[in-house]
């Protein structure tokens, strides 16, 4: 009987060749786009989808090129939030073209194939050994929609990851050190803290940490057109990478986020004031 060590190569399975193959496809297929960015949290219910979407819009605002890729494959929110929920993907040139929105951001969510009542799920040949093995699953799945899709020429794409500190960097080591990194907090001692953890993490590899948002700064209140307090303040640590900017919280974004309406939708408010300046500094980052 033949040990793993007498084994030479992959035995004869083509696994090799095959992860040669899909790299190949993946840098072929992002050649058009300058920048890849990650937008990350630490922790769950920070407003990360959202504010990746809003900012994608300002940036569009500005003229620049971008797409999209809701990487969050259990929890995609992005189809319904960027109004392409139950688009069809129709052959592009080589790849499949991605569906876009009214200001013509390319957006892939698995929100756009699976039903919100449906959890995307991964058959496992091991009875109830699937979590084992489930986040492999998840970065095949990953590659092969970079490597399957019609990127083209972007400016940025931009990936709306799943939360967890731990995931954070998962991405980046499959993403690789092209990939820049924007993490998501709000004024909360708790999520600071786990965001902190990611900043820790992620300053261990070659990554570049462009900076962190601070979400739900405050409350928009249109009355007395005014940020009010949202949370109790107290002195918080540095986190030791820039601040790109706060957002306030404002109601009639959620609201338009769950019609799948954009951003340039609104009147002018303080909230696209505070992502346009995020934009700004965000681009001044990378370049």
């Amino acid at each position: 009987m033949k040990s793993y060590h007498d084994i030479a190569g992959d035995g004869g399975s083509r696994v090799l060749e095959q992860v040669a193959e899909q790299r190949a496809r993946i840098s072929d297929g992002l050649a058009g786009v300058r920048h890849l960015v990650a937008v990350g949290s630490g922790k769950g219910g920070v407003g990360k989808s959202t504010l990746t979407l809003h900012l994608a819009g300002a940036l569009r605002a500005r003229g620049l090129r971008i797409a999209i890729l809701d990487a969050d494959f259990n929890g995609p929110s992005q189809a319904r939030m960027a109004g392409v929920q139950g688009a069809l993907f129709v052959p592009g040139r080589d790849r499949v073209a991605l569906p876009r929105t009214s200001s013509g951001i390319g957006v892939f969510s698995m929100g756009s194939l699976v039903p919100e009542t449906s959890a995307l799920e991964f058959e496992s040949t091991a009875q109830g050994e699937s979590h084992t093995w489930r986040a492999t699953r998840e970065f095949a799945l990953l590659g092969e929609i970079l490597g399957a899709f019609e990127w083209g020429e972007l400016d940025l794409l931009m990936f709306d990851l799943p939360p967890g500190a731990e995931r954070t960097v998962q991405y980046a080591d499959f993403l690789g050190p092209r990939t820049s990194f924007v993490l998501v907090t709000i004024p909360s001692e708790v999520a600071r803290g786990v965001v902190a953890r990611s900043v820790a993490a992620l300053s261990k590899g070659p990554n570049r940490l462009l900076g962190y948002v601070e979400n739900m700064s405050g409350y928009y209140c249109r009355d007395c057109d005014a940020i009010k307090p949202l949370f109790v303040s107290r002195n918080q640590a540095d986190l030791g990478i820039p601040c790109l900017g706060t957002v306030p919280f404002d109601p009639e974004l959620a609201q338009h986020c769950d019609q799948g309406l954009a951003l340039a939708d609104m009147p002018d408010t303080l909230v696209g004031q505070a992502l346009d300046q995020i934009a700004q500094r965000l681009m001044e980052g990378l370049d």
